[in-house]
């Protein structure tokens, strides 16, 4: 893997992974074309998953200190004998709603990784889930202004978004796209909805790579990547934080018809390469 591929992998990542686009779609198509051997890369694209997050944890570190602040004190009440105290406040009942969304996309995720993990060497499939991302977003555009906050939202609303986080694992399907999707159906505030999606990413992103990392790093990582590896994770974390504020954005703005056109025609391209060279 070289520097060039290293960059164009991690801006890739970092923009894809926030941006309804599917970050595991377009990494499956450029190892594709590229010939890069997942396997051998599967290092790189754990730490890639490390990457985004430092961009989440930069844009929303006010929150997450208050979410860390909220747990310990939910310790606290345990031990006293004062019990969770879901509603206490706005905070402590928005980590229960990210805890409660990440167990669906937990047990998706491990029922179904080898299947998922399938569809990574098929290009065709990865052109069917950006296509289904399009009708996604197509979907969220449509729908009404929610007025829900946190402390109107249900504990299905966050099951519900768990569910949509999980079949994002299917490449093609942005994770971005379909959270945001389940949290507008849901009758969310705009504003919250698009807080919540990159919030409860964060477990989800962890998750797979705590699941990844094993196997990835159990026969070491070529000291000769290591360049290219510092240079695609920085990149990508760089991407990642422009990637969160301009999705903060349109999606206020109502904007996400853009996307839409995008992963049709990634599709179509790719459908085309497949057609044509079969």
């Amino acid at each position: 893997m070289t520097y060039f591929q290293a960059i164009i992998l991690g801006l890739i990542q970092g923009l894809a992974e926030f941006l309804p686009i599917s970050s595991s779609g377009h990494l499956a198509l450029l190892q594709y074309f590229f010939g890069i051997n997942g396997e051998q890369v599967l290092p790189f694209a754990v730490l890639l998953h490390l990457g985004t997050l430092i961009s989440v944890f930069i844009i929303y570190w006010k929150d997450i200190a208050e979410l860390l602040v909220e747990l310990c004190r939910v310790f606290k009440d345990i031990f006293t004998g004062k019990g969770l105290r879901i509603n206490a406040n706005p905070t402590r009942r928005l980590g229960f709603m990210i805890i409660v969304a990440t167990i669906p996309t937990a047990i998706m995720g491990l029922l179904f990784n080898d299947f998922f993990n399938s569809l990574y060497l098929n290009i065709t499939a990865v052109a069917a889930g950006l296509i289904l991302t399009g009708i996604i977003l197509i979907v969220a555009e449509k729908m009404s202004t929610g007025k829900k906050d946190v402390t109107e939202m249900k504990f299905r609303h966050a099951v519900f978004v768990g569910i949509m986080q999980g079949i994002a694992i299917c490449p093609g399907i942005s994770r971005s796209g379909s959270t945001l999707f389940g949290s507008l159906l849901s009758g969310l505030d705009r504003k919250f909805a698009v807080k919540f999606v990159f919030l409860v990413s964060i477990p989800s992103i962890l998750g797979s790579v705590v699941m990844e990392a094993p196997d990835a790093f159990a026969q070491g990582m070529d000291m000769a990547l290591l360049g290219p590896v510092i240079a695609g994770v920085v990149v990508a974390a760089i991407s990642g934080i422009a990637a969160i504020k301009w999705m903060i954005k349109v999606v206020s703005d109502k904007s996400l018809f853009g996307f839409t056109v995008y992963v049709w025609l990634v599709a179509i391209a790719v459908l085309g390469y497949v057609l044509i060279g079969a």
